[in-house]
């Protein structure tokens, strides 16, 4: 089966590939060509892909096809190595669960309260999607029971390995029925992990999909810097290209900060996002980057993992990653779709190396560029076009994104196209504003009611 291989072509019932095609799934990936028939015929699976390759749709399709909706219990399993990451998978399995009637998928992560998890579990769910950490916490109460379990995934498995969660994932496993498929992804596939992963899978198929990237697509410039004025040469790479949306990698949380610090100084909005970050300041970080109210995102390896990120103009490497397998899936994060993204890296003397490396997994040179070329291209600040309101009140309040998108085009006097992203949570919402109208709009929209209710509000810069 080749890469251009239609969905259709699949031994799926007809409702599933009517919802398929509503989907726009109509021609298969390289991973969803090459695994799709093997996970079909329940055959265990490895599959090596970076993020972007259509995995969710293979474990998902495959998932799906053998659940008994019928069956109130969980038959399948998801462990995702982040909350972002596990919310994505979830919103996903419920876009391809679409043609049955009934299932439930719930999403058990840490960050949030336990109480709302149990009560979701005790009405019944067919597949749980979850972080290993919150999994462990719902076996250890004994308010999830994995004994129906026939499908196992283990999502972004080297993340989850990186961070830690080998004990909470073996006793995972070992709770669930030896009779089961397993699936297991990951977007490098080191012996740590094979090791780890041989005892839980049965004569798995193994298939890895090709990370280079088109160079058509993606621009990768590199840039000798010394190493003590890498932060000084991000800022001057923001004003030469001005992207809308930039994310930055450095390897520690100490040069995310040290980073976000000189950038703000610089006039820049900035923010950075780290492991040890708490929840609250980690959904902020994320929605106000993904509805453009900041323009620059510094992240380490393990934060970014999972980000739901779609148009990105630019990935800057402010640290050179020493694992080639990272660096490709960092600048993979631009590009995405038919759009053209660039990438650059900063290297110090010291870490030429590292650069050698790249270039002997991409059978060629790297492209070399004189930092002196770059220059401030506009006067003007790089201000991102959206302000970010927070709402103190959420989906427990019963409100829904309608609602805040009609207070702000009614008694806020907003058109319907300076309202930007709306996220809302269980207890809080974020709404972005186009700035140039945000301060007049907080003003009216302060002293109106949503839903018959005031509710706090605050920027969030």
């Amino acid at each position: 089966m080749t890469q251009s291989a239609a969905f259709s072509s699949l031994a799926l019932p007809a409702p599933f590939l009517a919802n398929l095609a509503s989907l726009g799934y109509q021609q298969m990936t390289a991973i969803q060509a090459a695994g799709l028939p093997a996970v079909l015929e329940g055959r265990d699976l490895i599959a090596q892909a970076k993020t972007g390759s259509g995995k969710t749709a293979t474990f998902g399709i495959g998932l799906l096809q053998k659940l008994n909706p019928r069956y109130f219990g969980v038959q399948g399993l998801v462990l995702c190595p982040t909350r972002e990451l596990a919310d994505q998978v979830a919103g996903e399995l419920r876009k391809l669960a679409r043609h049955l009637e009934n299932v439930k998928i719930v999403s058990l992560c840490g960050g949030t309260r336990m109480g709302p998890q149990i009560a979701s579990l005790e009405h019944g769910a067919h597949i749980v999607v979850g972080t290993p950490g919150r999994i462990q916490d719902h076996l250890f109460r004994e308010t999830l029971n994995l004994a129906g379990i026939s499908t196992l995934v283990l999502d972004e498995a080297d993340r989850m390995v990186d961070m830690g969660f080998v004990d909470d994932i073996t006793r995972i496993v070992r709770a669930c029925p030896s009779r089961r498929q397993t699936m297991l992804f990951s977007a490098t596939y080191p012996d740590a992990i094979r090791k780890i992963a041989s005892p839980f899978l049965r004569q798995p198929l193994e298939i890895k999909v090709e990370s280079q990237h088109q160079a058509s697509r993606i621009e990768q410039r590199f840039y000798e810097v010394p190493h003590e004025e890498r932060n000084q040469v991000v800022a001057e790479l923001l004003r030469h290209f001005r992207p809308s949306s930039a994310l930055t990698f450095c390897n520690t949380k100490i040069h995310c900060r040290e980073l976000v610090a000189a950038l703000r100084e610089q006039g820049f909005a900035a923010r950075a996002l780290y492991g040890e970050l708490d929840q609250r300041d980690r959904d902020e970080t994320l929605v106000m980057f993904a509805n453009q109210s900041i323009t620059v995102l510094v992240a380490t390896d393990v934060a970014a993992r999972g980000l739901d990120i779609q148009t990105l103009d630019m990935v800057i490497n402010a640290d050179v990653s020493r694992d080639t397998e990272i660096h490709i899936h960092r600048i993979g994060r631009t590009g995405r779709g038919h759009d053209k993204g660039l990438a650059v890296s900063l290297a110090a003397p010291q870490d030429k190396k590292w650069v050698k490396l790249i270039e002997e997994y991409q059978n060629g040179p790297v492209s070399w560029f004189d930092r002196a070329e770059l220059q401030d291209t506009d006067p003007a600040p790089l201000t991102p076009t959206m302000r970010t309101l927070n709402i103190a009140g959420g989906k427990k309040d019963k409100l829904r994104p309608g609602d805040l998108l009609g207070a702000l085009t009614g008694d806020g006097g907003l058109a319907g196209n300076q309202v930007g992203k709306i996220s809302v949570f269980d207890t809080q919402c974020f709404v972005a504003i186009e700035r140039s109208v945000a301060d007049a709009a907080f003003k009216r929209l302060s002293r109106s009611a949503i839903k018959g209710r005031t509710f706090k509000m605050r920027w969030v810069d």
